[in-house]
C-alpha cells in the first residue's frame, strides 16, 4: 500500500497533480482513493463532481473524498469533546458557540491524518493520494505528530499525576468539570493514533510530491518546505515544476518570462537534494475531468507508475566511522545561516529555516558526546564520539 502526499504553495496546481496521480494509478490497476486535506476543498472541482465526507466512486478503481471536520471530530475524541464542552458551558459559553469554539483552525487537517490512517489500514486500497494544504500549513500539520509525541512522553504523565492528586480537592472547592480517567484515556488513544500516522507517513511506502511553479518566490518557499519536511523524516521523492512555458510559445512578449523560468529551473535542479524533478508545460486550459487529468498524468509521469518512488530518499542516516558515529540529515539546499544544531540531554535540537524539531536520539547515540557538527552539500553531519555527553 502506497501513500502519496501532494503539497505546494497555493495556486501552483498541487490539487491537479494529486488528482492526476490518482487517475493514473487507477488506470494502472491500483485500487486508488484521493482525499482532500486542503481547507479549500477544490478536489471535487478538479474532477467536476461533488465530493462529500464519505468516499465517492469517480471512475473504475478510483474514489474521492473531502473531509468533514465536524463528523471526524465527533468520531475521534468523543470523551475529550464532551469534557471541553462542559468546561466551556461552565464558563458561560452557550452550547452552539462552544461547538464552534472546539472547531479550532487546523483541526480539519489534524483529523485528515487519522483519515489517512484509516484508509491505509483498511485493506481496501492500494494507493491513497492526499491533496494537502499549502506548504506552510502542511509543514505544521506533518510536524504535529512529532510535537504531540514529545508532549505525550514528557508532559502527559506529569499531567495525569497532578490530576489524580488535585482532582479530589478541586472537586470539593469548585464545580469546574474535572478531566477523569476516561478523558485521559481518550487523549492517550488520540496521541497513539497520531504516532501511528507519523510512523506510516515517514515509512518507505509514503512519498511527498512538492509542486511548484518556476517563480523565484515560489521556489524559495518550496526549498524551505523541502528542508523542513526532510528534517521531520518525510521522503520528498519528486518536485513537480508545473506550468513551464513550452518551446512552441515563441512570441517575444514571453521572452523575459522564459528567461526567468529558465533561471529558476536551474535552481530547482540543484536545490532539492536527491528528489527527481518532473516538468509539466503550461497547458492552454486547466485539466478538468478524468480525460484531461489522465492526459496531464501521462505528460507528467510518462510511462512511470506514480505510486513508485521517483528517487531513493533517506532523510536520516546513521553511519559508523571508526570510533565515531555520524548522524546525517539530508535537507536539500540550505545555508549555514538557516541551520542551527544544539543538544539537550538525550535530544538533538534542529532548527531549519525557522522550523524547530526536538529529535530524541537513539540509544546508540544518546550515550555519546557531540564532537562536531557541520553543513556539507545540504546535509547536516553531526559526529558523535565515544564519551559520555
Amino acid at each position: 500500500m502506497k501513500i502519496l502526499l501532494s503539497t505546494g504553495k497555493g495556486g501552483v496546481g498541487k490539487t491537479s497533480v494529486a488528482a492526476a496521480s490518482a487517475v493514473r494509478c487507477a488506470e494502472l490497476g491500483h485500487r486508488s482513493v484521493v482525499i482532500s486535506a486542503d481547507p479549500a476543498h477544490s478536489l471535487g472541482d478538479v474532477f467536476g463532481i461533488e465530493l462529500g465526507s464519505e468516499p465517492v466512486e469517480i471512475a473504475p478503481r478510483l474514489s474521492g473524498q473531502q473531509l468533514d471536520a465536524h463528523v471526524r471530530m465527533a468520531d475521534a475524541w468523543v470523551e475529550i469533546r464532551e469534557w471541553l464542552l462542559e468546561v466551556l458551558e461552565w464558563g458561560g459559553v452557550d452550547r452552539v458557540a462552544a461547538e464552534e469554539l472546539l472547531l479550532v483552525p487546523g483541526m480539519e487537517e489534524v483529523f485528515s491524518l487519522l483519515e489517512v490512517l484509516e484508509f491505509a489500514t483498511s485493506g481496501e486500497w492500494d494507493v491513497v493520494v492526499v491533496d494537502c494544504g499549502p506548504t506552510a500549513e502542511t509543514v505544521r500539520l506533518l510536524s504535529l505528530p512529532d510535537v504531540l509525541e514529545f508532549y505525550s512522553q514528557r508532559v502527559m504523565p506529569i499531567g495525569r499525576r497532578v490530576n489524580r492528586v488535585a482532582a479530589p480537592v478541586l472537586g470539593r472547592l469548585t464545580t469546574l468539570p474535572i478531566a477523569d480517567d476516561g478523558v485521559w484515556t481518550a487523549a492517550d488513544r488520540f496521541l497513539a493514533q497520531l504516532a501511528e500516522v507519523r510512523a506510516l507517513l515517514t515509512g518507505p511506502d509514503s512519498l511527498v510530491r512538492l509542486v511548484l511553479n518556476p517563480q523565484k518566490v515560489v521556489v524559495a518557499e518550496s526549498r524551505r518546505a523541502h528542508a523542513a519536511l526532510s528534517m521531520f523524516g518525510y521522503r520528498v521523492d519528486a518536485v513537480v515544476a508545473n506550468r513551464v512555458l513550452p518551446d512552441e510559445v515563441d512570441d517575444p512578449w514571453f521572452d523575459a518570462w522564459r528567461r526567468s523560468q529558465t533561471e529558476q529551473l536551474e535552481q530547482i535542479e540543484t536545490g532539492f537534494g536527491r528528489a527527481q524533478v518532473l516538468v509539466s508545460p503550461f497547458m492552454p486550459t486547466e485539466p478538468i475531468g478524468i480525460e484531461d487529468l489522465s492526459a496531464f498524468a501521462r505528460q507528467l509521469f510518462g510511462e512511470r507508475d506514480p505510486a513508485e518512488a521517483m528517487a531513493d530518499i533517506q532523510p536520516f542516516e546513521i553511519v559508523a566511522d571508526g570510533d565515531h558515529w555520524r548522524l546525517l540529515v539530508h535537507l536539500g539546499s540550505v545555508t549555514s545561516e538557516e541551520v542551527d544544531v544544539s543538544r539537550r540531554d538525550d535530544e538533538l535540537l534542529l532548527v531549519v529555516a525557522g522550523v524547530r524539531r526536538s529529535l530524541l536520539l537513539p540509544a546508540s547515540l544518546a550515550s555519546r558526546s557531540i564532537v562536531d557538527a557541520q553543513l556539507e552539500g545540504g546535509t547536516v553531519e553531526v559526529t558523535f564520539g565515544g564519551t559520555e555527553p
